[in-house]
């Protein structure tokens, strides 16, 4: 992958340029002397697929077979396990 560095002030002059090549793959470092830099790069792909992807599709294989997704027992008793002994997500420190 391809860096570029420019200071600030070239980066406002051509913000768009800068997209533009950053959705091509290049990584822009942006510099400023009393500042940290700044890097642009294009987010990498997901990997995977969401839940509400993957319940459509069972969905869709189900309806498509003229069938009802079923849990298998020992998944069943694993997810009960795990419900029942969740802890309260601790968000402290996102304030």
């Amino acid at each position: 992958m391809a860096t570029i560095r420019i200071s600030e002030d070239e980066a406002i002059r051509d913000f768009p340029g800068l997209l533009a090549r950053a959705h091509l793959g290049v990584e822009i470092v942006i510099e400023k002397e009393s500042a940290p830099p700044i890097v642009m790069r294009q987010a990498a792909e997901p990997r995977g697929r969401r839940l509400s992807e993957s319940i459509a599709l069972a969905e869709a294989h189900a309806k498509e077979n003229g069938c009802e997704p079923v849990m298998d027992d020992a998944f069943a008793v694993d997810l009960e396990q795990i419900i029942a002994n969740r802890k309260p997500r601790d968000t402290s420190a996102w304030d």
